[in-house]
C-alpha cells in the first residue's frame, strides 16, 4: 500500500496534523496501535493555551467545537501548605488563556473532523526502513506494510520512528506520579471536594507534591508526585491496591488529613506513571522524508505544555507542507527550524526549577511567587 503522507500515532499531535492536511486537501493516513478509539482511557483534563494549543485548533478550523467542550470554572487554582492552610486562591473569571477540556473529548473532536477511513486502527508499528529518495516502508505487527513519501512519527515517548533520525532514548527524570480518582466527590467525598475547590489544587513540598483537578462528572483526579528512584517504586506491589496506597500515603505522614485523604480515599487503584524525558535540546540532522512531532520529538517531564506543543507541531507541520506542496524537504526544514528551539525553550524556561519536585524551591510560597510574579 502507498500513501503520500503516513502518520504513526493517533494522539492529539498526529490527529491535528491529519486535520490540517485534510483542510488543505492533502491525502493522509494515520496508523494507530489501539484497536479502536475506545480501547483505553485518554487521560484527564488539559489546559489548552492561547499561545500554542489554541493556535493549532484555529489552524484546524475547530475553535467552535473546542469552545463547546470547555469546562467552565476549571481554571481556578488553590495552593495549600502541607498542614492544609489555604495560602493562595485564584478564581476563574472566564478571562484566562488556558481553558480546561477533557483530553478524550478533544481527541474525539479531531477524530470527528476527519474522513472515516483516515485512521487505520489496530496497526502497531513493528519497524520502519528507508527505501531511498525520501521514501520509507513501515511494517506492522500483523505483517502488513505501507510505503510513503513522508513518514511522521507521532508515536509518543517510545517512538519506533525516532531511530530513523536519532539514537536518543528517554531517561528517567527521578520523579514519578501515582494517580487515583475520587468519583461523585461532592456527595461521597465532600471534605476532599472542599479541599480541591472548583478547579485545581496544589500542595507542594520538596521531594513530594499532591496535585488535584476537578474534572467533568464530579470527579477528582489526584496526581501524587514523588521524587524517588525507580527501584523504590519497583519494591511496591501495585497489583495490591491497598498495600500500594498505604506505601504512597506513608510518604505524607504528618500532612493534613484532608490532604492525605485524597490518596487513601481513592475509588480507583493507584496507577504508577514514571516521568521520563529526552535531552532538553534534542534534535537531529535533516533526513529526507521523515520527521517527528510531540513527545516523539521532545518528550519532557510533565509541565503543562506537552499536549499543547504536540498540537502546535502538528498544525505547523501541516501548514508547512501545504505551503510547499512540491517540496517536502523544504517543508520539513521550515518546520524543524521552528520546532527545535521552541521545545528546548519550554524545557529550560526560567522558573523550571520550581516545577522540579526534588527542588528545595518546590514549596507553597515558591509556587505562589512564581504565579504572582510571572503569571501562570
Amino acid at each position: 500500500m502507498y500513501t503520500p503522507v503516513t502518520i504513526i500515532g493517533a494522539g492529539l499531535g498526529g490527529l491535528t496534523l491529519a486535520r490540517v492536511l485534510h483542510v488543505h486537501g492533502i491525502p493522509v493516513t494515520v496508523y494507530e496501535a489501539d484497536p479502536s478509539p475506545q480501547a483505553r482511557t485518554q487521560g484527564g483534563m488539559l489546559d489548552i493555551h492561547d499561545y500554542n494549543g489554541q493556535l493549532a485548533l484555529k489552524a484546524a478550523g475547530l475553535m467552535d467545537e473546542f469552545h463547546a467542550i470547555v469546562l467552565e470554572g476549571r481554571q481556578a487554582m488553590r495552593v495549600l501548605d502541607r498542614d492544609g492552610t489555604l495560602l493562595f486562591e485564584e478564581a476563574d473569571d472566564g478571562t484566562g488563556g488556558r481553558p480546561e477540556v477533557m483530553r478524550g473529548e478533544l481527541r474525539q473532536i479531531l477524530l470527528d473532523s476527519l474522513p472515516a477511513d483516515t485512521v487505520r486502527w489496530g496497526h502497531k508499528l513493528g519497524s520502519a526502513r528507508a527505501l531511498g529518495e525520501g521514501r520509507h516502508e513501515v511494517t506492522f505487527a500483523d505483517g502488513t506494510t505501507a510505503v510513503t513519501s513522508l513518514l511522521v512519527g507521532a508515536d509518543g515517548a517510545w517512538s519506533r520512528v525516532r531511530p530513523l533520525l536519532s539514537t536518543a532514548t528517554p531517561a528517567y527524570t527521578g520523579t514519578s506520579c501515582v494517580e487515583v480518582c475520587l468519583y461523585e466527590a461532592d456527595t461521597r467525598h465532600p471534605a476532599a471536594a472542599k479541599t480541591v475547590g472548583g478547579g485545581a489544587m496544589i500542595a507542594p513540598s520538596p521531594g513530594k507534591e499532591i496535585f488535584a483537578h476537578r474534572e467533568s462528572g464530579d470527579t477528582l483526579h489526584i496526581y501524587v508526585m514523588l521524587s524517588k528512584e525507580q527501584d523504590w517504586f519497583a519494591a511496591i506491589d501495585f497489583t495490591d491496591a491497598a498495600a500500594a496506597t498505604a506505601s504512597i500515603a506513608a510518604q505524607f505522614d504528618g500532612w493534613a488529613p484532608e490532604l492525605t485523604a485524597l490518596i487513601t480515599d481513592g475509588d480507583t487503584a493507584p496507577v504508577l506513571r514514571p516521568h521520563c524525558a529526552l535531552p532538553a535540546e534534542h534534535r537531529w540532522d535533516r533526513v529526507p522524508g521523515v520527521t517527528l512531532l510531540g513527545d516523539a520529538a521532545h518528550l519532557q517531564a510533565p509541565n503543562g505544555e506537552g499536549a499543547n506543543l504536540a498540537m502546535l507541531d502538528g498544525a505547523e507541520l501541516g501548514q508547512a507542507l501545504a505551503a510547499h506542496p512540491d517540496d517536502i524537504e523544504a517543508a520539513l526544514t521550515e518546520y524543524e527550524q521552528v520546532m527545535f528551539p521552541r521545545s528546548a525553550e519550554v524545557a529550560t524556561f526560567e522558573g523550571a526549577e520550581i516545577h522540579r519536585i526534588d527542588s528545595d524551591d518546590n514549596t507553597a510560597h515558591g509556587l505562589i511567587s512564581m504565579f504572582t510574579d510571572k503569571g501562570r
